[in-house]
């Protein structure tokens, strides 16, 4: 099953900044619920499984969408300019990162670093952000957590009006 949470900042949520940006959300969703799609994100979606599988069966639809893969460039003022996105797409002034994560998401925080990244990046104010429903840590099944609750519990604090950052909005895609 593919869930789907959307946060926006109040000023942002009537935009057509936000309407381009929900379009492409909306894109995403649409792609990812389909029965062929989400049966290969369940194979993927494995112990031990590179969260490379999971961004590729994305990237199918999202360079349809114009996203770049792993653009370069866009922490270059920063000391650790080694950073990049997964995916990028620039939206007028603006643009959206793709984050793609997998076993690490909650675990090593790596939910909070996308965020982050967004957050410090110049040329995108907004986030979509790729993370399992439930994460099996093992070969017998075990479940070792669910980071897409985790991940909502974390971000929505965010978008409480004296808590907004650089980041306009964010949508967390479980799958």
């Amino acid at each position: 099953m593919i869930n789907r949470e959307i946060y926006v900042q109040e000023g942002f949520r009537h935009s057509k900044e936000w309407q381009k940006v929900s379009k492409h959300s909306d894109a995403l969703f649409t792609y990812l619920k389909q029965e062929k799609i989400t049966k290969e994100l369940d194979l993927v979606n494995q112990p031990r499984v590179s969260s490379h599988k999971i961004q590729d069966i994305i990237l199918r639809k999202a360079s349809k969408l114009g996203f770049t893969d792993e653009k370069n460039g866009l922490f270059d003022k920063y000391s650790n300019s080694r950073l990049r996105p997964d995916f990028f797409l620039k939206i007028d002034d603006t643009g959206i990162l793709i984050e793609v994560e997998r076993g690490q998401t909650t675990q090593n925080n790596n939910d909070l670093k996308d965020f982050w990244k967004c957050h410090i990046c110049e040329e995108a104010h907004y986030l979509f952000l790729f993370v399992p429903n439930i994460l099996i840590q093992n070969a017998s099944g075990k479940i070792g957590g669910t980071p897409y609750k985790t991940v909502n519990q974390h971000m929505s604090s965010f978008f409480e009006k004296n808590n907004y950052t650089n980041v306009r909005g964010l949508v967390i895609f479980g799958y």
